[in-house]
Formats: structure tokens, C-alpha cells, sequence
């Protein structure tokens, strides 16, 4: 597996192209917008496109799902309970920063969910907290998670937007994110990467 990171986007995402190095098949995490950047790596690179991942539903997360998606007809894998987030525009906050936007095609995937795509595992994490349907994206044999808003190096996300809750938030990261290896390698939706060792020893918010 290996992963590349794109900070893409008004308020500075990380969108991660998620690629198989043997069958050249990748997955997009968060398309915050359509990046031309992006879109001819993967061109170069003679990578074909499987799905796309979405951690949550707020604008800055899925606003390039549209322009990927006339490239690539792939899923789009979201947390059933972000379809509140996806399909409003108002709650996804688009509407507060130029064009509103609103998706509302995604396949909608549990806690637990095992997803075999690009010949790559991802377990679904559901993570309640920055917003009621965020989930991140756990590749156990390789140790790495997308973790989205939810868990940041040294911090945490917020939780005062629609369907945030901040102990639910607090929670989630303790019960579900605390007890992988501590040497998981943690991607998160802004900022730098981290693992969840360095978060159990240093983080202030738990």
C-alpha cells in the first residue's frame, strides 16, 4: 500500500490517493475539490481509479466528488448517518463558503464493514462526534488509518456543527481508536500525520 497525500482545497485538506503498487489500483480518500494536480498524478502514474472514500460529509471533504466521478465511475462509500451531511447543505456548510453542494449517490457502509477494493482491506470505524455519521478507514495489515476530522496530531475535531457532539467525539476516539497498535500510522484530514501511540502519551484532549 502506498500512500500519497494531497493538501487540496480553501481550507487545506488533506486528500490522500490510496494505490496498490502491484495492480495499480487506487482509491481517492476526502476529494475536498477537483485537483488537476491530482488528476494527472493518477494519469501518470497509469492508475485506475476504484473508489472513493469519504470520511465525513462536511463541504471541505466532498465538494471534487462530482469531478472525479465523471472521470471515474466508481463508488462512494460514506457512513450511512452522514446522508443528513451530504444531501443538506446548510449542515455540510458548503452553503457558508460560495456554492452550495449537496451529494446524495453514496453507498452507505456500517460499523465493522469490511471493504475489499483495489485489492486493499479497509474496515470501517465509526466515529460519532465530529459529525453523526464520520467514520474513518483502518487497513490492519498494514497499520494505517484514515481518520478524517476525528483525530488529529495532538488535537482532536471540533464538535459545535450540526450533529457534532463533543463527548460522543472524545468517546469514540478513546474506544475505537485508542486500542489499535500504537504503532498504527495515523492520516489525518488536516495536518500532519501522526501514529496512535504518540496521540495516548501527548494528546491533551484525552
Amino acid at each position: 500500500m502506498k500512500v500519497e497525500r494531497f493538501v487540496i482545497g480553501m481550507i487545506g485538506t488533506n486528500c490522500y490517493l490510496v494505490s496498490n503498487t502491484e495492480t495499480k489500483e487506487c482509491v481517492i480518500v476526502d476529494p475536498a475539490v477537483y485537483s488537476e494536480e491530482l488528476a494527472a498524478h493518477i494519469r501518470r502514474e497509469e492508475l485506475s481509479v476504484q473508489a472513493i472514500l469519504l470520511t465525513h460529509g462536511h463541504f471541505d471533504h466532498i465538494m471534487g466528488i462530482d469531478g472525479f466521478l465523471k472521470e471515474y465511475d466508481v463508488p462512494v462509500y460514506a457512513h450511512r448517518e452522514e446522508a443528513v451531511l451530504l444531501n443538506d447543505a446548510d449542515y455540510n456548510a458548503s452553503s457558508d463558503y460560495g456554492r452550495a453542494y449537496t451529494y446524495s449517490g453514496a453507498s452507505h457502509v456500517e460499523d465493522g464493514q469490511i471493504l475489499n477494493l483495489a485489492g486493499m482491506q479497509f474496515q470501517v470505524i465509526h466515529t460519532p462526534g465530529h459529525t453523526i455519521g464520520g467514520c474513518c478507514y483502518y487497513a490492519e495489515a498494514e497499520k494505517i488509518l484514515f481518520s478524517g476530522d476525528t483525530l488529529f496530531q495532538m488535537s482532536v475535531g471540533r464538535s459545535d456543527f450540526p450533529t457534532g457532539n463533543g463527548r460522543q467525539l472524545i468517546g469514540s476516539i478513546q474506544k475505537k481508536l485508542m486500542v489499535l497498535p500504537e504503532e498504527t500510522i495515523v492520516y489525518p484530514g488536516h495536518m500532519e500525520q501522526t501514529t496512535i501511540g504518540d496521540e495516548k502519551r501527548r494528546n491533551p484532549y484525552l
